[in-house]
């Protein structure tokens, strides 16, 4: 078990912190970023906003116009850390996905063997029925290189889109987000999907007897370490969170699973809180531009705003506007071109970028000059105009991590558990230097005074997870 206790003095995040900097700083990057910048005001707003929405996605008479779904997962054991066997995990959730063989120990141990594979670019918009045939070639020879062909191998499908669990092993697709949409699966059971795929090869032996979000997969993964944990959240391609919920307040669980149970985990589906202009006030131009540009328009927009999959969008169309105005790049009289080799494409400043430029050293900035050359073939940017970019990824950033922790707040003022541990995964969470602390900083402001929190690293990702709900439900059968 290891506790990610990053909590760094609020100096080192809050606005005391960012003094000495911004003076060194043009009052135009200031004046630019000032739209990133929450005030405590609007803070305290977007969490009572959030707060208000969780209520509607629980109820069943406000459940359709709620943003946030609130769907149960019917997962309503957390792991013992007890459990043993080898289970399957197959983790979907981006453009690559994974394949894990878990053998669990007990005594909260367990060995975790993975293979990677890629979704092509054409799979990922192309047939349904390709993409999950796809994933059923990569499971059979992922066994087949295990040399267990000829075992039944339970598995547990993480498969993280929104979708509306209809029990453990039934999942429809709501829709497609994170640059999928394979026509032929929205509105479908996708664990029927790939059960089918998987009959159609009749070479393995595999059954899906799960399946869940990888909030869920985290939070489970990082129970079976700390039994304090009740919320589950990824910072990566997406930004989701579910956490444990009293069972009464579960409008949408059938009371066949009330009887005997106290809880189950909620999937909150929160990327698409504000889709009914909740976010309004704190969205900026550049929001609009990302939203307007995406595949998915007026839909996930907490997600758009916090998910490794478009902060570095954001920072990519304030470079633009910083260019143009010349705030960036003053003494250059190459900036006309810089600007337009930035608007070629939509993802040529990568996410990683962000963090990278965060973590650099100042005055030498090795690496957002290195970031400076491959974008804009710039040699020996200045100090001035490094410390502009790492302001502007700054902005950007802290803003994601303070709309996760209000919407974490959130959820952690509604569990009853006096101590609380959150387990965090993804990209974004994982790499930034900071993004733990930011949303610290916030969480202590929202948390209520009476309540103990920590925050806790998922290791190993929603596989492991995957397959301790897959041992669970083998268990409870």
């Amino acid at each position: 078990m290891r506790l990610v206790v990053t909590l760094r003095s609020r100096q080192a995040v809050g606005p005391r912190a960012q003094i000495s900097r911004i003076k060194m700083l043009d009052v135009e990057v200031r004046e630019l970023m000032q739209a990133f910048v929450l005030s405590d005001y609007q803070v305290q707003e977007v969490y009572s906003r959030f707060c208000a929405e969780i209520a509607k996605g629980l109820k069943r008479s406000t459940h359709v116009q709620a943003n946030t779904k609130c769907f149960p997962t019917y997962v309503q054991d957390l792991p013992t850390g007890d459990e043993m066997g080898k289970y399957l995990a197959l983790d979907l959730g981006g453009t690559n996905f994974r394949v894990l063989l878990v053998s669990l120990k007990g005594h909260h141990d367990a060995t975790v063997e993975s293979q990677i594979y890629a979704v092509p670019k054409d799979l990922m918009v192309g047939p349904g029925v390709e993409l999950f045939d796809h994933i059923a070639e990569c499971l059979a020879r992922f066994v087949e290189k295990h040399d267990m062909r000829n075992s039944h191998l339970p598995l547990g499908f993480t498969f993280s889109f929104p979708c509306e669990q209809i029990g453990l092993k039934e999942a429809i697709l709501v829709r497609w987000t994170k640059g999928f949409g394979c026509p032929g699966v929205e509105g479908e059971n996708v664990g029927r999907l790939l059960h089918e795929a998987i009959q159609r090869r009749g070479d393995v032996e595999i059954a899906v007897v799960a399946i869940l979000n990888d909030t869920t997969g985290t939070l489970m993964s990082c129970a079976h370490r700390n039994a304090d944990c009740r919320v589950g959240v990824i910072v990566g391609t997406g930004c989701n969170a579910c956490y444990v919920e009293d069972v009464a307040n579960v409008d949408l669980l059938h009371p066949d699973f009330k009887r005997t149970q106290r809880q189950v985990l909620v999937n909150a589906e929160w990327g698409a809180f504000g889709e009914s202009g909740q976010l309004d006030f704190v969205r900026t131009e550049y929001d609009r531009e990302v939203d307007d540009t995406s595949i998915n328009k007026s839909e996930q927009l907490f997600e758009k705003m916090t998910s490794g999959m478009y902060l570095g969008r954001l920072v990519r169309l304030v470079l633009i506007r910083a260019i143009q105005r010349k705030v960036l790049f003053k003494l250059s009289n190459r900036r006309e071109h810089f600007a337009t080799a930035m608007q070629k494409n939509e993802d040529v400043f990568e996410t990683r970028y962000i963090s990278e430029i965060e973590s650099d050293s100042f005055p030498e900035f090795p690496k957002t000059r290195s970031i400076i050359t491959k974008l804009f073939g710039l040699e020996k940017a200045s100090v001035e105009d490094c410390q502009k970019i790492r302001y502007i990824c700054e902005c950007v950033s802290k803003r994601a991590a303070t709309l996760v922790a209000i919407g974490v707040s959130g959820l952690i003022n509604r569990i009853s558990n006096r101590r609380i541990v959150v387990g965090m995964d993804g990209s974004v969470y994982r790499y930034h230097p900071k993004f733990d602390a930011y949303m610290r900083y916030t969480m202590h402001k929202l948390v209520k005074s009476d309540k103990e929190f920590d925050i806790m690293l998922s290791e190993d990702g929603s596989g492991r997870g995957a397959a301790l709900v897959a041992a669970v439900a083998s268990k409870t059968k």
